[in-house]
């Protein structure tokens, strides 16, 4: 019988091994991805759902009464926007991981406030750091974009920012996304007690305690506080918040609007009001272990609202930090039931 592997020469067996390879990867046979045993990609050389839909970031700066506002803009402008608040002690970074999830299908746009992040900070002298001016120049920054309907995504500061917004402008407001932002008074728990007193009583021994918050251990806290995997949150993020919460003037600033923050309170029952009246389809994606706004304050829009979908998730204060994917999830199969082409 013939056999083809002697009459084969060591040359002749080259060239056709290496013609055979050939026109694998020509056909598609071989790909650069890493595979597991189970035949899938490894999961260091996975494509990630970002990487393959996502639109580049655009940092912008625009000019806002005068002030310098930094933001950050992704994703086609007639899609659906969504206007992206921050919270304290951080700025507009914190969207980064959610803005290229969804930036495919959804225009994004995130300011960071005077005296945070890229944006200006105007002395105490030139600008009154209260929840009512920064709301007036996220009011502006709308305007000046020429921002007409937008969902909110409103995260700790950004809530009462956003409310004032949402109750002066119901119609504009296509739907809310509230995570870790408060509007009802159980909300303000055993966090709050010292500035409660701080309220009652402005002094440098009651501003003492608060000013803990804005040192590196504070700001820590908050980032690590409730996770499930401490070693899992980027130090990147407090240390690039300690860029502006470090800058000269900065901490009277910060003090300021610790007092302010009384200003929202009284505002509670108008926004629940709004809610109540106007009843904006609403998605709560909310850290449960959050020890400055618990879920004590989440369950509470769910007595005023009637289209709402309700998520605690198992993370803390800043719950992007853990769950971006899952969050940008509930958005999109959100967002798709509530907002129609027509919109």
């Amino acid at each position: 019988m013939f056999n083809f592997d002697k009459a084969l020469t060591l040359s002749t067996r080259f060239v056709f091994v290496v013609t055979a390879l050939i026109l694998l990867v020509l056909s598609g046979g071989i790909t650069k991805e890493a595979t597991s045993a189970e035949g899938k990609p490894s999961k260091g050389e996975m494509p990630t759902e970002s990487a393959s839909r996502g639109n580049p970031t655009m940092y912008k700066t625009i000019k806002v009464d005068g002030l310098n506002i930094f933001y950050r803009e992704a994703g086609p402008k007639d899609a659906p926007t969504i206007l992206l608040l921050h919270g304290f002690p951080t700025s507009s970074q914190m969207f980064g991981c959610l803005i290229t999830e969804l930036s495919d299908k959804f225009h994004l746009i995130a300011p960071d406030y005077p005296g945070f992040g890229n944006s200006d900070q105007p002395s105490m002298e030139d600008f009154d750091y209260t929840f009512d001016n920064l709301s007036k120049i996220i009011d502006g920054f709308l305007d000046k974009l020429g921002v007409k309907k937008f969902s909110l995504y409103l995260m700790d500061y950004g809530a009462p920012v956003g409310f004032r917004i949402a109750a002066k402008y119901p119609k504009r407001v296509e739907t809310l996304i509230i995570q870790n932002g408060n509007a009802y008074e159980e909300g303000l728990r055993e966090f709050w007690d010292p500035i409660k007193k701080y309220w009652k009583d402005r002094t440098p021994e009651n501003a003492k305690p608060l000013a803990e918050f804005i040192t590196l251990d504070g700001v820590k806290w908050q980032y690590t506080h409730g996770v499930r995997n401490p070693e899992g949150i980027n130090p990147d993020n407090w240390n690039l918040d300690l860029r502006h919460l470090t800058r000269e003037g900065n901490p009277a600033i910060q003090l300021a609007l610790f007092y302010d923050y009384q200003s929202n309170v009284p505002l509670y029952p108008s926004w629940q009001a709004y809610f109540r009246k106007h009843q904006p389809p609403t998605l709560i994606v909310w850290g449960k272990n959050d020890y400055i706004f618990p879920a004590e304050g989440a369950h509470p829009y769910k007595r005023d609202l009637k289209n709402i979908e309700f998520h605690l998730l198992n993370t803390g204060h800043f719950a992007l930090e853990e769950d971006c994917e899952v969050i940008s999830s509930y958005i999109r199969s959100f967002i798709d039931i509530n907002l129609s082409p027509a919109k």
